[in-house]
């Protein structure tokens, strides 16, 4: 123990690094969770009758968040909170399984192990890789001197705790590991794939080039199928429920709030000495950036403030799709690119009359040149969308309008009234309302608008009352009486990944299937803000019924016909080109709709030129017989006439030499997939109780 001591000495900033990926073995290690005070043990959930608390779970969900903050320099945002805690949780449930397997197994890790994993010739990568110096050489000198600073006491008893970890987990893979084997035969497979090269002539006649016409599919066909492989359509047992969604949605008092902070800000500024960047650091939900941006590629209320502004002004707050923006405008440079802001109004030419357009489009242009009001007459005349803003249309650059719009705005100068025009969608006129070449090159204060603290406590608490009437009640009375919209959701099952119409929400699912139809939820968090639900159907498990699936059989068998049929045209072109000696090359004489081509140096791992990835073609490449036409070879998208023209031969020295390295690579891979499987299969034997909706909302 006295080697263990004097080793306590990692550099905070070098632990605080690697504490942040093994933070939750450490906090799982001693198993304490049970052991902490009780008296306020609000249950969260339950790992095979093993109890969590509120309490625990919330500390580590907050040490692990402090841990990445630490790694990364970034703290983890509201937004992201839910998706964080179920990592945490995911983590928690595996390393209270992999703990209690490893007591059974009686699998333990010593001091002296630990000694010597961190002062042995070779320590663990983790700590290691913070020593490695600017030529990539480790620096044993260093490393040695920081495990051993006794400055660092605390920082190295959390290495102690990685290192165990590592150590504990080997070990357990290392247990599971040992049934698994890897065959002569699949390392030399992964030889051959990997280093035989071919090349090869070939022709596809795709099943895509036989007309529906030529197959026909009975009913009698269907039903067999069907009947054949009736497993294929089984469905399990499934739910449905009837639910009203309350969204996250920011009010209008979160709007405003956010517009007069934003305001006060601008005020600030003005009479403020200091730097836009700083009150962006300060201020805004986006990192500072410098941004040189053309009018048409802002908001367009945003785009036509800056057009007006001077170097150094201050404009805003501008509510956009991002939030409400306030932008500072630093310089104005000149483009090549012009773009322009243009209205207009429309008269559509309606059963071919064109003469009546016309005149109706110079009555509303003689008005304008007269003085009339453009925009109220936009209002008033224009048949397109834009009437309702009297006709603007905003800045734009070129390509953007159709040639003869384009054509007359580009040439037409600021605030002149042009001739109609005529244009696919009818008649124009037109007027240019601004014009530049410039560029903006401008920094800005972003706030997002979203639902404040208050807000979300009102929604919150409009679901939770309404859940306690339709409980109380009836459900869709309720929410017909609340004026909510009840939706309902697709059937699902109970692995499903999320619910239709809902989103992931583990312990809605949960509650779809523990209760009956008619019971109605509590309140539950998804993504998109809170639900109360009602199962309103359960769905018993059995079989699709064929009249479901009787189109999707029908189409199935259809191109298993078709493929039929390109096998015996491949094998009547086969012996027209000359039969095994042939040449792939004539094929599009005989069949014009087949597909000829060639491909060189090609493997089995890789992506083949004009095919992809076709293993009927590759396995005919590596087997079959060089310069011979191959037999019509069967594939999922019709078949193939293949010439191999090349193979290299396997080479058997290279083989020995990379023999060892093949098999273990391959073993690493098998016995990873054997561990998640494992873990897997340890979760879904496992009695989980999740109840962390009811702390969380």
């Amino acid at each position: 123990m006295g080697m263990m001591a004097k080793m306590r000495s990692l550099a905070p900033w070098f632990i605080l690094s690697v504490g942040g990926l093994f933070v939750l073995f450490m906090v799982l290690s001693d198993s304490k969770i049970t052991t902490l005070a009780r008296a306020n043990s609000n249950i969260i959930g339950e790992i095979n009758g093993e109890e969590i608390t509120y309490q625990d779970f919330a500390q580590m969900v907050e040490q692990y968040r402090k841990n990445q903050i630490a790694q990364t320099g970034k703290d983890i945002s509201e937004d992201q909170m839910d998706a964080f805690r179920d990592q945490v949780w995911d983590a928690l449930v595996t390393q209270k399984l992999i703990n209690k397997k490893m007591q059974e197994y009686g699998i333990t890790v010593t001091d002296e192990e630990i000694v010597q994993a961190i002062t042995g010739p070779n320590p663990p990568q983790i700590l290691k890789q913070y020593f490695i110096d600017s030529t990539g050489n480790f620096n044993r000198e260093a490393y040695d001197a920081a495990i051993r600073d006794p400055k660092n006491k605390e920082a190295m008893i959390e290495a102690e705790n990685i290192v165990r970890q590592q150590l504990l987990q080997q070990k357990l893979q290392n247990y599971l590991g040992a049934s698994v084997v890897v065959s002569e035969g699949e390392i030399k497979r992964k030889f051959i794939d990997q280093n035989i090269k071919m090349s090869a002539d070939w022709a596809l006649f795709s099943f895509l080039t036989i007309p529906d016409s030529l197959v026909t599919v009975t009913d009698e066909e269907i039903e067999n199928y069907y009947d054949e492989h009736k497993e294929d359509y089984k469905l399990k047992e499934r739910r449905k429920l009837k639910y009203v969604l309350f969204k996250k949605e920011p009010s209008a008092d979160d709007s405003l709030y956010i517009r007069k902070n934003l305001e006060a800000i601008v005020k600030k500024l003005q009479g403020d000495t200091g730097t836009f960047k700083t009150y962006v650091e300060i201020y805004s939900d986006r990192p500072y950036a410098q941004q040189t941006v053309g009018l048409d590629e802002l908001p367009e209320n945003a785009a036509n403030l800056l057009y007006k502004a001077k170097p150094g002004d201050v404009v805003g707050p501008v509510l956009t799709d991002e939030g409400y923006i306030v932008y500072r405008l630093v310089k104005k440079v000149k483009s090549k690119e012009t773009v322009v802001r243009a209205s207009h109004i429309l008269i559509k030419v309606k059963d071919n009359n064109e003469e009546e357009a016309k005149k109706k489009i110079y009555e509303i242009y003689n008005e304008l040149k007269k003085g009339a009001d453009f925009e109220q007459l936009a209002r008033e005349k224009s048949e397109d969308g834009t009437s309702r803003f009297g006709g603007d249309l905003g800045w734009f650059s070129k390509g953007l309008m159709v040639p003869e719009f384009e054509r007359a705005a580009f040439r037409g100068r600021i605030g002149e009234i042009l001739k109609p025009v005529r244009t696919q969608f009818g008649y124009h006129v037109i007027k240019v309302t601004g014009k530049t070449n410039n560029k903006y090159v401008i920094e800005k204060i972003v706030n997002q608008i979203k639902p404040s603290a208050t807000t979300l406590d009102e929604i919150y608490n409009k679901a939770n009352d309404f859940a306690y009437l339709a409980n109380k009640n009836d459900f869709e009375n309720e929410a017909e009486l609340m004026k909510y919209k009840v939706l309902e959701t697709l059937p699902f099952a109970e692995d499903a990944k999320s619910i239709p119409g809902i989103g992931n929400s583990k312990a809605l699912l949960r509650f779809a299937f523990e209760n009956s139809v008619g019971d109605v939820s509590d309140v539950y968090k998804v993504p998109t803000g809170y639900v109360v639900a009602m199962v309103s159907e359960i769905l018993p498990a059995g079989y699709k019924p064929l009249e479901e699936v009787k189109t999707q059989i029908e189409r199935k068998l259809k191109k298993e016909k078709k493929v039929d049929e390109t096998m015996k045209i491949a094998a009547d072109v086969k012996q027209k080109i000359g039969g095994d000696e042939g040449d792939i090359a004539k094929v599009k004489t005989y069949y014009p709709k087949a597909r000829v081509s060639n491909v060189k140096d090609f493997t089995a791992t890789g992506t083949i030129p004009g095919i992809g990835r076709d293993y009927a073609f590759i396995n005919y490449a590596l087997t079959g017989e060089i310069g011979k036409v191959s037999d019509p070879v069967r594939s999922n998208v019709g078949s193939y006439l293949i010439k191999v023209t090349a193979r290299t031969k396997f080479d058997s020295t290279m083989y020995s030499l990379q023999k060892k390295f093949l098999r273990n690579k391959l073993l690493q891979q098998k016995k990873a997939r054997f561990f998640n499987e494992w873990i897997k299969k340890l979760k879904d034997e496992a009695d989980i109780v999740d109840n962390r909706y009811k702390f969380y909302r």
